[in-house]
């Protein structure tokens, strides 16, 4: 279902706009934009782009999401209007990390970007991560030893391909596989060129425009651990707290 006609209304209220006004702002005849709004017609790529920078809301959100409904404190806003990432806050101020469980993954790409659906996941604090958005993803299979079935892998979310580490390993969001976790070999032109640590499995490339996320990875919750990513004894304690949790979640 579009929400585009409810959230133009809506989007027009709040700034206490006519219809008249909006019209003229993005350059558009009234009786044009009033269809647009009354849901008779749906606007074209062109004008959803005009009405995105207008409102500075992403097109993502102005035909998926009721926007009436998601608190302006619980959004993410990032540069050149790309998505606007609904995030959470525990009491105390800080970030909450939203879960995708095993069952849940098949539903992430229809959801990522609805804050409802974002609402609904399993979710932990995790106070000295700082700032920066941050989400944890299953695992699944053999690709990324030591890491396997039933590890959690949390990524702090990524706004730019020229972000990317060589040889740093990410959550890949895509149109195509889903959700995957791969170490970046290359970045060429417009194909990001992913490797598994296990040799079993070749090397392949994923064209941009094929990806909806990325998330670099920050730390992860499993049987086992690199030694890299030893933590200090002092969040010993808490990350035996966090797992058991995960553990509870996934009942």
């Amino acid at each position: 279902m579009l929400h585009i006609a409810d959230n133009l209304k809506y989007l027009r209220n709040k700034r206490n706009l006519s219809q008249t006004e909006a019209a003229e702002a993005m350059q558009l005849h009234r009786d044009r934009y009033r269809k647009y709004e009354d849901g008779s017609n749906t606007p074209p790529a062109e004008i959803l782009v005009a009405i995105s920078r207008f409102y500075h809301i992403s097109i993502d959100l102005l035909l998926t999401v009721e926007l009436r409904k998601v608190p302006s404190e619980q959004l993410l806003q990032l540069e050149n209007n790309r998505i606007l990432l609904p995030i959470t806050v525990d009491p105390k101020g800080d970030n909450l990390i939203e879960v995708v469980l095993q069952k849940a993954k098949a539903g992430y790409l229809g959801g990522y970007s609805d804050p409802e659906y974002i609402e609904s996941l399993p979710q932990v604090s995790v106070p000295f991560l700082g700032s920066g958005k941050y989400r944890g993803f299953p695992v699944e299979g053999d690709s990324m030893p030591p890491l396997g079935d039933g590890s959690i892998v949390v990524g702090e979310y990524m706004e730019s391909l020229s972000d990317l580490k060589r040889g740093s390993t990410y959550i890949l969001v895509t149109v195509n596989e889903g959700i995957v976790y791969k170490r970046l070999q290359r970045l060429q032109g417009d194909l990001l060129w992913v490797e598994s640590d296990n040799d079993f499995y070749p090397p392949y490339t994923v064209p941009s425009e094929e990806v909806l996320e990325i998330w670099e990875y920050r730390f992860h919750i499993g049987r086992t651990h690199r030694k890299e990513d030893k933590l200090p004894d002092s969040f010993h304690a808490m990350w035996m707290d966090l797992r058991q949790e995960i553990g509870k979640l996934r009942k």
